[in-house]
């Protein structure tokens, strides 16, 4: 059964968009980005010095190992993300593959940016991402998360010193590429609150289109289900 047929024999249109693994990335990325960013923040502006003796505290030590263990899930969980793409549904290639050359999908990222700033009067159905949260998500969860993951590990390299794979890796040629560690650092902390704006924008999203376009959003992303609250097939056929 098709997707256009599954909406007609529905009073109630719903479809099965994301599979349990990748919601699972999903929420556990969600987790390991929070980690990353307070930890990070401490790390760049540390905390003011504790009374007693040094010797009787790790405080700084467990941040970095929370940063550290974060940063090798969101690397794996990359990775997986990739695999998913290859072997999942079409929604689990949206996010690395967006349709970048259909005239149709920027008119719809263009839709968007109109119904977002409220120019719009009526919202559109989307099964899976809008083309806007396509294009916002695709820069910020491909490019955005390889950028700091390469940095990452390049200054995580540092630490573990030449010989380590990941000085090999990463560390050999990322800082010369930057000029010197001080700016890998730099970019590092700076994107870290691009992320977090990201993360706020991407929040206020989803629960304003779950409330305004009458399409489920942040529960999709819980069951599975993209649920709509009318009966008007999708609007996004043709992005496949």
């Amino acid at each position: 059964m098709s997707q256009v047929e599954a909406y007609k024999i529905q009073s109630t249109p719903a479809v099965y968009v994301y599979e349990g693994p990748l919601r699972l990335w999903h929420w556990i990325n969600a987790l390991a980005i929070t980690v990353l960013c307070v930890s990070g923040y401490f790390i760049g502006s540390p905390l003011p010095s504790l009374s007693g003796e040094a010797s009787d505290y790790f405080l700084m030590g467990y941040i970095r190992f929370a940063h550290f263990a974060a940063g090798y899930v969101i690397a794996v969980g990359f990775l997986f993300r990739i695999y998913w793409a290859i072997v999942g549904n079409y929604h689990a290639r949206q996010l690395l593959l967006p349709p970048f050359f259909s005239g149709k999908f920027w008119g719809g990222v263009w839709h968007e940016l109109r119904w977002y700033f409220f120019l719009e009067k009526e919202p559109r159905k989307y099964v899976g991402h809008n083309p806007l949260a396509m294009v916002m998500m695709h820069l910020f969860m491909v490019w955005g998360l390889l950028f700091m993951i390469f940095t990452g590990f390049a200054l995580y390299g540092e630490g573990k010193g030449m010989g380590s794979w990941q000085y090999e890796w990463f560390s050999s040629w990322i800082i010369p590429l930057f000029g010197q560690s001080q700016d890998v650092h730099t970019w590092h902390h700076l994107f870290m609150w691009a992320i977090v704006i990201f993360v706020i924008v991407h929040i206020y999203a989803a629960i304003r289109e779950d409330i305004m376009s009458r399409q489920s959003l942040v529960s999709t992303m819980i069951s599975g289900w993209r649920m709509f609250r009318d009966n008007r097939e999708p609007d996004d056929h043709y992005l496949k």
